[in-house]
């Protein structure tokens, strides 16, 4: 097993990217826990999963833009599990589409905090507790061609999440290892909400490889940046949209 005796912290992991991303983590053998906000099914059924294939795991909901609540999951974490070797900084969300110039401060303060902040408080209270390990952040395709209509705000907050996985493996390195994914049309409830149907079967036309991606595929992108099989990695914002977007 690729992670046995390692302890992860997956956030938003109730449902989508971090549900798969906990159990395909938890199969390699990682202690497993959950933060989620509203997917309380989800991130139950990921823990019922994960102990029944003989893991270690649990869910604790928890609003990432608060200070306490993040303090809180990284504080069971430790007594739990005894230390944090991956931190996987899923949580997130676009919240909704609004152009700049109908789009209150609040609306702007709100997503980045979402996206950005929790992202930041995240990995300062982990790092007290990682001697070494690695730290996966999931930031967006948006963040390299600025996104849909009304996704300003959005692919800012995720654009910056780019260069905090640059800086941080500047600052972290050689002992914790810091990248981050940058997923496109990703079959998930972020399209679901977010997209029409007749989008997504445009991607489905265009796209070099004529799918939209799944939850496993980027779940075994996270394995890799987290495992010791991408040991030279640091700093990279992998693309992982189809072949759509080339950096």
């Amino acid at each position: 097993m690729k992670l046995a005796g390692q302890t992860a912290i997956i956030t938003g992991g109730g449902r989508d990217i971090g549900q798969a991303a906990a159990i395909k983590l938890a199969a390699e053998g990682a202690n497993v826990a959950i933060n989620y906000f509203s997917s309380s099914t989800g991130a139950d059924a990921a823990v019922a999963q994960i102990k029944a294939q003989g893991g270690q795991a649990f869910a604790l909901k928890g609003d990432l833009t608060k200070p306490e609540d993040v303090e809180a999951l990284v504080s069971k974490t430790v007594a739990d599990f005894g230390g944090i070797d991956i931190l996987v900084n899923n949580a997130g969300g676009l919240i909704a589409r609004k152009t700049i110039a109908e789009m209150p401060l609040d609306h702007w303060n709100a997503v980045m905090d979402l996206n950005l902040t929790s992202t930041f408080m995240m990995t300062k209270a982990c790092l007290a507790h990682m001697k070494s390990g690695a730290i996966v952040n999931l930031a967006s395709q948006a963040g390299r061609d600025g996104g849909g209509a009304g996704a300003v705000a959005y692919a800012t907050s995720k654009g910056a999440v780019m260069t905090m996985t640059r800086g941080l493996a500047k600052e972290l390195g050689p002992d914790i290892r810091v990248n981050a994914l940058c997923p496109g049309m990703i079959d998930t409830d972020f399209h679901n909400v977010h997209t029409p149907d007749a989008g997504r079967r445009g991607f489905e036309a265009t796209a070099p490889v004529k799918r939209q991606g799944t939850t496993e595929d980027t779940a075994n992108l996270i394995l890799f940046l987290a495992c010791s099989d991408s040991a030279f990695i640091t700093g990279a914002n992998i693309d992982i949209n189809g072949g759509m977007v080339f950096s």
